[in-house]
């Protein structure tokens, strides 16, 4: 069967471009001819990049600063960036040709699929996919033969954001998919109160393959051993953050270690571009192979920390879905592990022990249902 695979534009972010990877990579197991459609992210539009220049503009001016530093990358900054992970994309993902953000999706009938998976990550929602009703397969018409799967789609979040008219259209177009699963917990109700779909809950891509399948990606590189042992992935940077950040290393006692871009474009811009560009995927994984212990407040680094059975702690971020956090936790039986404020750290909360021989086995439960849902919606 060939299949086309639609989710967020493939980019930076690590989690987005692993879970296109493994499902693609279980699909193709199966004996399948899978792309992945690249569709391309929307650039910044003139009213945001201008927003930018005068926030920046005030800021500088406050501080008694002349420089003026550009806010936004361009194209040619932007591979820059990304040149590491975009060097993963082309080894690792087949894809269909680049795909402008506001293309019609129609043009894809010329590869002559016979279905459509939609997902993981947060493909149904409003915040990170303005043209959302792609993500509902509208462009399919009437084109009855081909099937329409949704595997882990997320909302991101517990609440409804949908307005009426939006709601109504994603209803009518969910109720065309031949099967539906998602990521959350909450999303199974979500599908059934407001679209009213029955859907069901399936691991996230990238905890259908093992903990070797990707050591297997880093020896192939000959990814160095990273100096430390206690891996920090925190993408916010807030003050409370670090103060975390800082307790939990004082108590542990480990050298710390980040496999991150060390800045970012936003607050350097150009003149330090190279401290802007993102490490490999490969180094990334590396580091979870080299923690002892892992801090971060990404759900797919969340993912990781389970996959490779290292004890961790994640710290919740309401503004990017805490849902997708509790509904993850709570399957492993794992809630103690959340940190929603500093005030909810201790020293027995950083050193109590997880039972990962009973995580592993809710793990392998969890695959073989999802390995079923993936069989029984291609084949039905």
């Amino acid at each position: 069967m060939k299949i086309g695979i639609l989710t967020q534009p493939l980019s930076t972010n690590y989690g987005g471009l692993l879970q296109a990877y493994a499902l693609q990579y279980v699909l193709k197991n199966m004996g399948h001819e899978v792309l992945t459609i690249d569709k391309q992210a929307i650039d910044l539009p003139f009213r945001i990049k201008l927003l930018s220049v005068v926030k920046r503009l005030s800021a500088l001016i406050m501080h008694n600063s002349p420089n003026l530093i550009r806010v936004w990358a361009t194209a040619k900054e932007r591979n820059i960036i990304a040149k590491n992970t975009n060097r993963f994309i082309k080894d690792n993902i087949s894809t269909t040709t680049k795909i402008g953000p506001f293309k019609k999706l129609s043009f894809l009938k010329k590869y002559n699929f016979d279905a459509y998976i939609v997902g993981s990550d947060q493909v149904w929602r409003l915040k990170y996919s303005p043209c959302i009703l792609d993500y509902f397969l509208d462009f399919c018409n009437n084109q009855d033969k081909i099937k329409r799967i949704a595997y882990a789609a997320s909302f991101g979040v517990e609440n409804w954001e949908f307005p009426k008219k939006l709601t109504e259209q994603s209803a009518s177009l969910s109720k065309k998919f031949d099967a539906i699963s998602v990521r959350e917990d909450s999303a199974v109700e979500l599908c059934k109160n407001y679209m009213g779909v029955q859907a069901v809950r399936v691991l996230d891509p990238t905890m259908l393959l093992t903990k070797e399948d990707y050591i297997g990606l880093v020896e192939k590189e000959n990814i160095p051993k990273n100096r430390g042992s206690l891996m920090i992935y925190v993408l916010d940077k807030s003050n409370e953050n670090n103060e975390t950040i800082q307790q939990v290393t004082q108590y542990l006692n480990l050298e710390s270690f980040s496999v991150m871009a060390k800045n970012s474009f936003y607050e350097v811009g150009k003149n330090k571009l190279e401290g802007c560009i993102f490490p490999s995927v490969t180094e990334w994984i590396r580091g979870f192979m080299d923690a002892e212990y892992v801090i971060t407040d990404s759900f797919h680094g969340t993912v990781f920390s389970i996959l490779f059975n290292k004890p961790f702690l994640s710290i919740g971020n309401i503004d990017r879905g805490i849902t997708r956090f509790t509904s993850l936790l709570n399957l492993f039986g794992l809630e103690d592990r959340l940190i929603l404020s500093k005030y909810d750290l201790t020293e027995e909360k950083i050193k109590a022990p997880i039972d990962f021989t009973r995580v592993n086995k809710i793990l392998n439960k969890e695959k073989k249902k999802a390995n079923i849902f993936l069989l029984n919606a291609l084949n039905n």
